[in-house]
C-alpha cells in the first residue's frame, strides 16, 4: 500500500510561508516519483512540483517556481513542500501523490495528474491580502 498524508496546512498572511509535508506509507515509497497538486474552489486540480524517485530532478509550475521548493527524504518516508512568498492566488488544497509505477520516471509527464495513482486527502492552504 502506498499511502499520501499531507499535513502542514494553514492559513498565513501574504509574504508568509509554510512548510507541506506528506508522509507516505509504503515500502516503495523511495522508487515512486512524486508531485505536488492544488485545488482552489471552483477550479480543476493543477500541478505545482514533483520530484524524481532519485531526488535528482524536480520540477514546477511557472506560477511557483523560484518562491516554491520540493524535497524528499527517504529515510524519513517523507516529501516537502517549502513555499515562500505567499501570494492570495496559492490558496487551495495541496495535494501530494505518487506515481503509478516504482522505479520509473515520469519524464515529460511529470505535471499530469493522470501519471499519479496514490494521492492523499490534501491540506489547506490560505493565504489572506
Amino acid at each position: 500500500q502506498v499511502q499520501p498524508v499531507e499535513s502542514g496546512g494553514g492559513s498565513v498572511q501574504v509574504g508568509g510561508s509554510l512548510r507541506l509535508s506528506c508522509v507516505v506509507s509504503g515500502r516503495t515509497f523511495s522508487r515512486h516519483d512524486m508531485g505536488w497538486f492544488r485545488q482552489a474552489p471552483g477550479r480543476e486540480r493543477e500541478f505545482v512540483s514533483a520530484i524524481s524517485w532519485t531526488g535528482v530532478m524536480t520540477y514546477y509550475a511557472d506560477s511557483v517556481r523560484g518562491r516554491f521548493t520540493v524535497s524528499r527524504d527517504n529515510a524519513k518516508n517523507t516529501v516537502y513542500l517549502q513555499m515562500n512568498n505567499l501570494k492570495p492566488e496559492d490558496t487551495a488544497v495541496y495535494y501530494c501523490a505518487a506515481a503509478r509505477r516504482s522505479e520509473y520516471s515520469l519524464g515529460d509527464y511529470y505535471s499530469q495528474s493522470g501519471e499519479y495513482e496514490y494521492w492523499g486527502q490534501g491540506t489547506q492552504v490560505t493565504v489572506s491580502s
